[in-house]
């Protein structure tokens, strides 16, 4: 994997960015995705983007190491939603990146400031709120907020572009409406959840309380539910030059068991991006755009 990265690396750094208006390089960096943690790294030569902040701050700063990404300045964080692999790191990140901001929308800043101890609720200094809807820019990188169907307070999915390129982020969603699968075509790449196996996660060890939050509309995607998607032309446009499977749960699914569902989903029609699964436990090498 290494090697892969850093070769992946020593593109982006060669490529072009001018006044001239030249295509601006998107590299996306998926540090970890799943139910214990979830951090994706955003960067072109002008601004650096973190999007949730699931992971500590000694694994995140270790995760972008073993892939020779710098630890240097952040210029913001994306929360998606107040879930513990989402922000569970996002306080000791904040000392250790004083400067960035954290782009949030309201209800999720009144969530977190109701479960964090005071000491570090303080370190939420620099916040600007976000909504659905409404697109924000941070440096060169646009961000485009869509509601998603998920059991938080007001869970948000996103898409980034960025000198004519655009990545999808859509994880922690029971389903997917008519809204999203509309917000999330056209995008060169497409970081979609595809968390649990129906049949894995009936037999499988949770309380049936559990189950049926995980099965429910403000759950989250079975792989059947994403192999259909896929096979869609009307819904997926496979357009995507990468397709990243994502949220995998490690009780109720299996990363070859999600890739085999998507392949013959993606395989009834012409895709030819490139089919990849995150990891809990490890970064997939850069994705250059």
């Amino acid at each position: 994997m290494i090697p892969a990265a850093l070769a992946l690396t020593a593109l982006f750094l060669g490529s072009a960015l001018t006044a001239q208006g030249e295509r601006i390089s998107l590299r996306v960096s998926i540090l970890a995705s799943g139910s214990a943690g979830n951090c994706t790294l955003l960067e072109t030569r002008r601004t650096r983007l973190l999007v949730d902040a699931g992971l500590g701050k000694k694994e995140t700063l270790r995760r972008l190491a073993l892939m020779e990404l710098a630890p240097g300045a952040i210029d913001g964080i994306v929360v998606s939603h107040e879930h513990s692999d989402h922000i569970g790191g996002l306080m000791a990140l904040l000392s250790q990146w004083r400067g960035a901001t954290v782009y949030l929308n309201a209800a999720t800043h009144a969530q977190l400031l109701s479960i964090l101890p005071e000491r570090q609720a303080r370190r939420l200094q620099r916040v600007e709120f976000i909504q659905a809807g409404q697109r924000f820019a941070v440096g060169d990188i646009e961000v485009a907020p869509f509601i998603i169907p998920h059991d938080a307070v007001d869970p948000l999915g996103f898409t980034f572009s960025s000198g004519g390129v655009k990545l999808g982020l859509v994880t922690d969603l029971g389903y997917l409406p008519a809204l999203v699968k509309e917000r999330i075509k056209d995008c060169d790449a497409l970081m979609l959840e595809s968390n649990h196996d129906v049949e894995m996660l009936k037999v499988g060890p949770y309380p049936w309380h559990v189950k049926q939050r995980v099965m429910s509309r403000t759950g989250h995607l079975s792989n059947e539910t994403v192999s259909q998607f896929l096979a869609d032309p009307e819904s997926f446009d496979g357009r995507s030059r990468y397709l990243v499977l994502a949220h995998l749960s490690e009780n109720n699914n299996n990363p070859d068991v999600a890739r085999i569902s998507a392949e013959e989903a993606l395989n009834r029609r012409s895709f030819p991006g490139e089919l990849l699964v995150a990891s809990q436990h490890q970064p997939l090498p850069p994705i250059q755009l």
